[in-house]
């Protein structure tokens, strides 16, 4: 029987490349399945914090924080927000920089492990970064986390425990112990089979590609080295 496919992801829910990076995943999967022998993959986010000095609440816009806290013009800014917001539309994702609040994301990246235990991951890592890029949500307090969980199904009573016990924070750091083993150094980052590392939000077409290619060396068809274009 044919091992499943392992893509192991490095983001952080903050991070605007990581939800493109993690739609345009999501289309060229689903591209590769429509031939015949479709892949099997088994994807696994992992806690990767871009700016864990960030206060819980921060006082200040995206432009504010960026134009403080990474030293680039207001100018630079809003040319890089239009820049982003622009492809985030090509991948199907309306992001709201003008209501979106800057947090400190340890707490989520705290409940996505919980969520994990419990077999949500993947629908606690969309719900947050939808509710942090499109809807203006706040990600980094207890209240807005338990919240945003019970709307995925999970257990609100469990999540509040798991959230102010630290009891996750462990995962968290392990996570983020492993990125910088591998020398990650940016997010999004996507790691199949444990030896493939492939960078950056890339297009549907170059993850649809790398499924392929990873899917017939397990099958014994190939041993080509796959890219990511």
């Amino acid at each position: 029987m044919t091992e499943p496919i392992s893509i192991d992801v490095w983001s952080d829910i903050a991070c605007p490349w990581c939800y493109i990076g993690k739609r345009n995943l999501e289309k060229g999967l689903a591209a590769a399945s429509e031939a015949g022998d479709a892949p099997e993959v088994e994807v696994v986010f992992h806690s990767f914090e871009l700016s864990p000095d960030t206060p819980v609440d921060f006082d200040g816009d995206e432009l504010d924080f960026l134009a403080g806290h990474k030293g680039m013009s207001v100018d630079q800014v809003r040319q890089m927000l239009d820049r982003v917001t622009g492809v985030a539309a090509a991948a199907g994702l309306q992001y709201r920089f003008d209501i979106l609040q800057h947090t400190n994301t340890v707490k989520a990246h705290e409940l996505l492990h919980f969520a994990k235990e419990q077999g949500r991951q993947h629908e606690m890592e969309e719900r947050l970064m939808a509710a942090y890029f499109t809807e203006g949500r706040h990600v980094g307090r207890v209240d807005d986390l338990v919240a945003l969980a019970e709307e995925v199904g999970l257990d609100a009573a469990a999540v509040r425990d798991a959230l102010e016990s630290e009891r996750y924070l462990a995962a968290v750091r392990a996570d983020q112990a492993q990125a910088s083993a591998y020398g990650i150094n940016g997010v999004p980052f996507f790691v199949i089979d444990g030896k493939y590392g492939v960078s950056g939000a890339q297009p549907p077409e170059a993850f649809a590609q790398i499924a392929r290619q990873v899917w017939d060396e397990h099958r014994g068809v190939a041993a080509t080295e796959p890219s990511a274009g």
